[in-house]
């Protein structure tokens, strides 16, 4: 499914819906962190990197719901390249889009199965699948005249991502939850970054979101599934967790204590 360049902007009259706990967790803070972070502004024209997992689809369900709260405009494009280990399963994503009147481009493409051939040796099959997948995502920007492109990492991923830089490079790095690229004509977003994963999976179950398995033969033997299992381990206790996410996210982002969830 290719969509042409009109962007649907979502349809502004909502009907009063009583959402759960962690539906409003997941719509509430992300809207928190937008508006903190100026994120998004009038006429935004944000693609969504829509890979099928929970995440991403989470995002695209919070955005739409995000665009018939906020007081001014913007658009919004799912952007799916299928890594080529199933052509098909993507059907889906396209037939949700359809049904909330959503832009969208999905292509099939060879990367995972290029990143997993005997050619890939100098690079793991994640970083050669991830590195194309991203280069792609940025050239589509650019051809549709996308001005953001929102991501759905989490606040789990946000400790994995920091633990992972100091472990295996010893770089103290994080992720940002807003950076510019090419000069500015592009803005990387990750709406998500205040809730954990177990609230987006809360979530995604009861807004009853047609996600799928990851088909990949490296899900869940990457080096940040290992360290994301390290990391249970460590905070168990459930302050230790907490205070790691808040540590971290006032460090990365300058938000203030109250600005973080507890």
């Amino acid at each position: 499914m290719r969509a042409g360049k009109a962007l649907s902007a979502g349809n502004f009259c909502m009907t009063r819906e009583k959402l759960s706990y962690a539906q409003k967790q997941c719509v509430g803070l992300a809207g928190k962190l937008m508006q903190q972070l100026a994120m998004v502004g009038p006429g935004a024209r944000i693609g969504v990197a829509a890979s099928g997992g929970e995440d991403s689809f989470a995002l695209l369900e919070v955005l739409r719901r995000r665009q018939r709260i906020v007081p001014f405009r913007f658009e919004l494009m799912a952007l799916h390249i299928n890594p080529g280990f199933d052509p098909e399963n993507h059907a889906p994503l396209a037939e949700w889009l359809v049904r909330h009147g959503i832009a969208g481009h999905i292509e099939l493409s060879g990367h995972g199965l290029a990143a997993h051939s005997p050619e890939n040796r100098s690079k793991s099959p994640c970083f050669y699948c991830a590195m194309q997948r991203r280069k792609r995502l940025f050239a589509l920007t650019r051809e549709y005249g996308l001005t953001h492109l929102a991501f759905g990492h989490n606040a789990d991923d946000l400790v994995s991502t920091f633990f992972m830089n100091m472990l295996q490079t010893g770089r103290v790095g994080g992720m940002s939850f807003r950076e510019p690229f090419f000069g500015g004509r592009l803005l990387l977003i990750r709406p998500l970054g205040l809730i954990e994963k177990s609230v987006i999976h809360r979530a995604v179950r009861q807004w009853n979101l047609p996600v799928w398995a990851n088909r990949c033969p490296s899900a869940g033997k990457t080096q940040r599934a290992e360290i994301g299992r390290r990391l249970s381990l460590l905070t168990e206790k459930k302050l230790w967790k907490v205070n790691m996410f808040r540590a971290l996210t006032r460090w990365q982002s300058g938000l203030t204590e109250s600005d973080i969830p507890s």
